[in-house]
């Protein structure tokens, strides 16, 4: 694509937690852009960086103890790293939205939920009291929320919890935002109640044009959701690439196995799933090869002694692995 659609350029990410324990290495230089319209998928095992990294990106980690670097991260043409709390917080909400993995702990138990969707319309539009609530009354239409009207008025816990993670989608969408980022929206959900949820973004995304990142470890999900997968390993995107070439042909072998763990329903009757053996590497202590080697059968050397770049091996395709499947050989 050219780069005058990228909306979001983000360029050597790093971002630390200082602990008692020591210096945790959260994302370790992550490079990608996102254009506009596009839909992005970030997968990875829980404590792989892909929520830290988002949040790195919108300014919403206390600092200290996170300390975050990176050589460039713009959005809509903008440098986010240059701006001022104020400015950065104007962005947020309008611009680039995130939709919480937990509605109980983002929404405020002691707020209405129209209020919590009335107060960013009036921070960042400047409408009246009267306009924000008839505005919140569409949105809880819009996501799929019976009598809106009488909604308003209730707070979170008088809400199930697919209702709550509808309310967050409607505080996400309230000012029309260029990126939306789903962060693990349908974690503690049921299977019906994420299929719903799943549905309602595709066709706001469809509808209103935004570009999405939706992060999550289901890959059941993101095969049906997004163009684009993004995999990470220890805070490191290890692949990048579009959502069919990835399935039908991972390169690196934590995608291959990552997919080998899924149920199949063309599985044979009995067959057990994969699992990758052994843990991902201490953060605080952390390997100067690549991340993934004590666990990966192709692993070689090279693959303990230096750690690999991402790089592309086709147009649309990045691979960050010293070994080739296919021959079990070094590039």
């Amino acid at each position: 694509m050219d780069s005058k659609n990228i909306i979001l350029d983000i360029r050597n990410l790093r971002t630390q937690f200082n602990t008692y324990e020591g210096r945790v290495h959260a994302v370790n230089g992550i490079t990608y852009s996102i254009h506009e319209g596009e839909t992005v998928g970030i997968v990875g095992e829980s404590g792989c960086g892909k929520s830290v990294s988002m949040l790195s990106v919108m300014r919403l980690l206390s600092s200290p103890p996170a300390h975050i670097e990176a050589d460039s991260i713009k959005f809509m043409g903008k440098e986010l790293t240059s701006l001022s709390k104020n400015e950065m917080r104007k962005i947020r909400g309008h611009n680039m939205a995130m939709i919480f993995q937990d509605p109980m702990t983002s929404l405020n138990p002691v707020l209405t939920i129209g209020y919590q969707l009335s107060e960013p319309l009036m921070f960042h539009f400047g409408m009246s009291k009267q306009k924000a609530r008839a505005r919140a009354e569409e949105l809880l239409r819009s996501v799929g929320i019976p009598a809106p009207e009488k909604r308003l008025d209730d707070y979170p816990h008088q809400l199930s919890g697919g209702m709550r993670q509808r309310v967050m989608i409607a505080i996400g969408l309230s000012c029309n935002p260029s990126l939306l980022i789903a962060d693990e929206p349908t974690t503690a959900l049921d299977v019906t109640i994420q299929a719903q949820l799943v549905d309602l973004v595709k066709s706001l995304r469809n509808e209103l044009g935004m570009a999405l990142i939706w992060i999550t470890h289901d890959l059941g999900v993101i095969a049906s959701l997004a163009g684009r997968v993004l995999v990470m390993y220890a805070g490191f995107v290890v692949e990048d690439a579009p959502v069919k070439e990835l399935y039908a042909s991972p390169r690196h072998p934590y995608t291959a196995a990552l997919l080998r763990s899924l149920p199949r329903l063309d599985g044979s009757p009995g067959q057990e799933l994969e699992i990758i053996k052994g843990f991902p590497p201490d953060l605080l202590n952390f390997p100067r090869g690549c991340p993934f080697a004590p666990r990966c059968k192709y692993a070689q050397e090279k693959c303990i002694q230096e750690r690999p770049d991402l790089v592309a091996i086709s147009p649309n395709h990045h691979v960050a692995c010293w070994v080739d499947m296919s021959t079990g050989e070094l590039r």
